[in-house]
């Protein structure tokens, strides 16, 4: 199973410049795995280590934090990115993350999140991001469904 950014686009809320997911590529009922090819033109490479560009580790979790939002979503049984359900998956805790090797730009990331525990609002999941076989990144962290407040 494999789907496109259309379908990514319909779940997410996020937006280019900064949706980090290109498609869907397996998912399951507590598991998904999305992939991501970073764009050889991220603009973030002008300014890390220009030179020789390194993607930040910071959005190597964005990339892991998207794809669980993309779980929940199915989950919760719709899209996030319509606005009017009122619930914004948000990350709440990072409990560990461990980074093991560099990503350059152009490498596609295959990513898959396991929902770990569900309790009322929020999601525990655990991350692993792979370049190919070789693991790039391990988190573990918690989002939130956040409810919009009224003003």
């Amino acid at each position: 199973m494999d789907s496109d950014t259309t379908e990514v686009r319909a779940l997410l809320p996020h937006r280019p410049p900064f949706l980090f997911v290109d498609r869907i590529v397996d998912r399951g009922a507590e598991e998904l795995t999305a992939a991501w090819r970073v764009p050889e033109d991220l603009e973030v490479f002008r300014g890390h280590y220009p030179g020789n560009p390194v993607l930040p580790g910071v959005l190597i979790a964005e990339h892991a934090f998207q794809s669980a939002a993309l779980l929940v979503a199915i989950r919760e049984g719709g899209a996030l990115a319509d606005g009017d359900e009122g619930s914004t998956p948000v990350l709440v805790r990072i409990h560990d993350a461990r980074y093991r090797r560099m990503v350059r730009p152009g490498e596609e990331l295959h990513t898959t999140v396991t929902l770990e525990e569900s309790l009322a609002n929020t999601r525990r999941f655990q991350a692993a991001v792979c370049r190919g076989e070789a693991r790039v990144a391990r988190l573990l962290f918690t989002l939130a469904l956040a409810r919009e407040e009224a003003s």
